[in-house]
């Protein structure tokens, strides 16, 4: 393996360290906010513009994800929009956030999940403030070297960390990159999916034994692609059509 790659190895192990030392605990308040909404009646959404949305993608309609987490997407701001600079103007755009927030009814009682990397863009503050006024609760995950350095690009002044309910740090470098490669000025090698799937995931999975402790069955997907699993899913989708969106 070469020099730099090598390193990156390395420096995404010693993040992922340094996650499960400093934000384990925010990661159970998520999974409490998340178990909290589901033996509530209430359901959960995830929502990230442009690579961010990424780890949306991870946490729906997936093996072993929970199938009360609904994603927010809008064509805009998905990674196959052309052209794609489109998605970095359109996050920019005030108002819009609220609008997609808007149209998937969430309801008091609630959980969402934003991710955002600066968490200084307009769609994603929005989100979370119009998520915070519908009695929502705002998990956000964020990258605060990154964030505490740069300014907001919203009208209130405030960037995600500082309207969330629950912030959880990516322990992610500035500008997200983190590879100097000698002879370029710019770094390489984001971190932030990589971090990103990890804690997600781990909220999941938090709250997978939090519900099963407290006696209640988690709706997890089967692979679809395992003998039983069509059915399998078809009757968690069926028993909590009332409760997720993207069907």
């Amino acid at each position: 393996m070469g020099k730099y790659a090598n390193q990156y190895f390395e420096h995404v192990e010693a993040m992922l360290q340094q996650v499960k030392e400093s934000q384990m605990a925010k990661i159970e308040e998520a999974a409490d906010a998340f178990v909290q909404s589901i033996k509530n009646g209430g359901t959960l959404y995830a929502f990230g513009a442009s690579h961010a949305g990424i780890i949306a993608e991870e946490m729906f309609y997936r093996t072993g994800g929970l199938a009360l987490i609904n994603p927010i997407f809008n064509p805009t701001l998905m990674l196959n929009t052309k052209p794609v600079t489109l998605t970095s103007q359109v996050e920019r755009v005030e108002g819009f956030g609220k609008v997609m927030f808007d149209s998937v009814n969430a309801k008091k009682g609630d959980t969402i999940l934003i991710h955002s990397v600066s968490g200084r863009n307009a769609a994603a503050i929005d989100m979370a403030l119009a998520a915070k006024e519908a009695g929502v609760t705002v998990i956000a995950l964020t990258n605060m070297t990154y964030s505490s350095q740069v300014t907001s690009r919203h009208t209130s002044g405030k960037k995600l960390y500082e309207i969330a309910d629950i912030v959880i740090d990516n322990q992610g470098d500035f500008e997200d990159a983190a590879i100097q490669v000698e002879g370029m000025e710019q770094k390489t090698g984001p971190t932030s999916t990589v971090t990103g799937a990890v804690i997600a995931n781990a909220i999941v999975i938090e709250t997978v034994e939090k519900l099963i402790k407290s006696g209640f069955i988690p709706p997890v997907f089967h692979s679809a692609n395992v003998d039983g699993g069509d059915e399998f899913n078809k009757r968690i989708i069926n028993e909590y059509k009332d409760r997720i969106t993207y069907i």
